[in-house]
């Protein structure tokens, strides 16, 4: 896991009750949550989920594509041997219901989304975060795309939320930021913008 970044703590943060600090609320942001998160955040580590893969494996019909013209969205993937590294985000302690609230607005817009609690690696030692994985029996799940059929398909797509090579730049962006490395993510990233012009 990089170690480039230490975590990071808001001055509110030790403001939190003992019944806060011993069951905290944690969320595993591995793509806009990253750079996007929507949420009040008390703590911020560098984490690494094993046994899962980023992967544009999720056509995405609301966000970022439509029903006519599906984009590609960001989820976790099932990958024996295999690790995704992130940003694990404790939430500010008091506002966890409405944060719950909001992320399952936002994340399971569809049903293509798991919602499940998965044990993290951090700096900070192992953690218990809330994460959004994909479904693999459902219709959105399309995890046997090539990266050049991605690049093609972000290049193009645009949804509710924007362009969705946007999103495939600000999160290749963000994760460079971070000293995370990518490499299949930095190749989409720099062929959708020569396709992109």
């Amino acid at each position: 896991m990089p170690d480039s970044v230490s975590s990071t703590t808001s001055p509110n943060a030790g403001a939190a009750s003992g019944a806060d600090r011993a069951a905290p609320l944690w969320v595993f942001g591995y793509g806009s949550l990253i750079w996007n998160p929507e949420f009040p955040v008390a703590e911020r580590r560098l984490a690494r989920a094993r046994g899962w893969q980023r992967s544009f494996c999720m056509w995405s019909i609301h966000h970022r594509g439509s029903e006519a013209e599906p984009g590609l969205v960001l989820a976790l993937d099932r990958a024996e041997g295999q690790f995704c590294d992130g940003v694990a985000f404790r939430v500010q302690p008091g506002t966890e219901a409405e944060t719950l609230a909001a992320l399952r607005e936002r994340e399971l817009v569809s049903s293509a989304y798991l919602e499940i609690r998965t044990e993290l690696e951090t700096e900070g030692g192992p953690i218990e975060a809330l994460a959004y994985v994909i479904d693999r029996d459902h219709v959105q799940y399309c995890g046997d795309l090539g990266l050049e059929e991605q690049a093609q398909i972000i290049t193009r797509a645009c949804g509710g939320r924007g362009l969705n090579r946007d999103y495939l730049w600000a999160t290749a962006g963000h994760l460079s930021d971070l000293g995370i490395s990518d490499p299949g993510l930095d190749w989409l990233a720099a062929r959708v913008r020569a396709l992109a012009g």
